[in-house]
């Protein structure tokens, strides 16, 4: 195991300097860091995209998007699959059990913008699992293996894979299920650290990643549990991963990308933003948000992206509970505003600083700023 994770620690190393020379290519698209956003239901829609990657992010997977032709036509599946105006690449993640169904909504997809195709054999949900999709297609490879080479063949863009170690901690079919992906054409593989039967509970194996590592040639991105730069850093050193995918960790601080890819380039830690900087960032994206969602919508699923942000600020559970009973999105601006109008009195200065653990004063982690 030692020598194994010797073997992986200079893998990393090795990748990092090519990440700092030309970048992780993923076909024909060159990625320019190494924290990527992870496909979030519910969260990684188009406004939340374009967030993050203002703030750091070279790579966002949208949210997962249904194969079945009959729901393309839906409210939630267009929201899902729109990237209009969005930095590129643009990468839709598709989820189904049906070669011929997976193809051609891959086929639609790129029709309509995408740049890249990532196949969904990760979701541990039983809506999905129930259905054969998801992380349940890990329980059988053979089908797995013609959705790849199905999408592959239909679209003349890069196919990725997200999936998870296997099964159950006993059945870790991972690396065998990778490199057949990338004989079948994959370009990239993620590898969520956990199998589906942990869902998201436990520990993440990064030895079971390093394992993958270990199968394949082209890019690797490991995922889960990554909260940190430092651990950021330990988990592409133990796994030999060429980047990491951030999720829960980043709901409330999507800066977190920024931070990452500045550490891992340099060594240094880009500071948070400070309560005024974190005001001004929600607010613009609320109104993206509402934007693109409608007010009646809008306001409903704004109040998780709220909600993080409040409960990272220490913000008063009454606040909280009175967002959550808005459903106006001027009112839910003018709680807000209300809110960091106050904790920006310099006469609370020190009290913020205990609360959010920013000190005062310390610059917005702009793109340019992370690099």
């Amino acid at each position: 195991m030692i020598i194994a994770r010797d073997r992986h620690e200079a893998h990393a190393a090795s990748r990092s300097e090519q990440a700092d020379d030309t970048g992780i290519w993923v076909g024909g698209h060159r990625i320019a860091g190494r924290a990527f956003v992870a496909p979030m239901a519910g969260v990684t829609d188009r406004p939340y995209r374009q967030l993050c990657k203002r703030l750091g992010a070279r790579y966002a997977v949208g949210e997962m998007a249904a194969s079945n032709p009959a729901l393309w036509a839906s409210v939630k599946t267009a929201r899902r699959i729109d990237h209009d105006g969005e930095p590129e690449p643009k990468v839709v993640q598709i989820a189904g059990a049906d070669p011929a169904m997976m193809a051609e909504a891959a086929r639609f997809n790129v029709e309509r913008g995408a740049q890249i195709i990532d196949i969904n054999m990760g979701c541990p949900a039983k809506k999905v699992c129930n259905r054969a999709a998801g992380s349940a297609l890990m329980a059988d490879e053979a089908l797995a293996l013609r959705i790849i080479a199905a999408v592959v063949d239909a679209v003349d863009v890069p196919v990725t894979v997200k999936m998870r170690t296997g099964t159950d901690r006993h059945q870790q079919n991972a690396p065998r299920l990778a490199r057949a992906a990338e004989r079948a054409g994959a370009a990239m593989i993620t590898v969520h650290g956990r199998s589906r039967a942990c869902g998201f509970g436990g520990s993440v194996d990064l030895d079971a990643i390093a394992r993958v590592r270990d199968a394949i040639s082209v890019p690797l991105v490991a995922n889960g549990d990554v909260d940190s730069p430092q651990r950021a850093r330990e988990v592409l050193s133990r796994t030999g991963a060429d980047a990491v995918m951030i999720g829960r960790a980043a709901q409330g601080r999507p800066w977190l990308f920024a931070q990452v890819d500045r550490f891992l380039r340099t060594g240094e830690i880009s500071p948070a933003p400070s309560p005024a900087e974190i005001g001004a960032l929600l607010r613009a994206h609320l109104l993206d948000h509402y934007r693109f969602h409608g007010e009646w919508t809008g306001a409903r699923t704004a109040r998780k992206h709220i909600g993080w942000t409040l409960r990272a600020l220490d913000a008063p559970e009454a606040l909280r509970a009175a967002i959550n009973d808005c459903d106006d999105p001027e009112e839910q601006l003018r709680l807000l505003g209300e809110f960091f109008d106050g904790i920006d009195d310099p006469r609370r200065a020190s009290d913020r600083a205990v609360a959010t653990g920013v000190p005062d004063k310390q610059p917005y982690p702009t793109e340019a700023s992370a690099r």
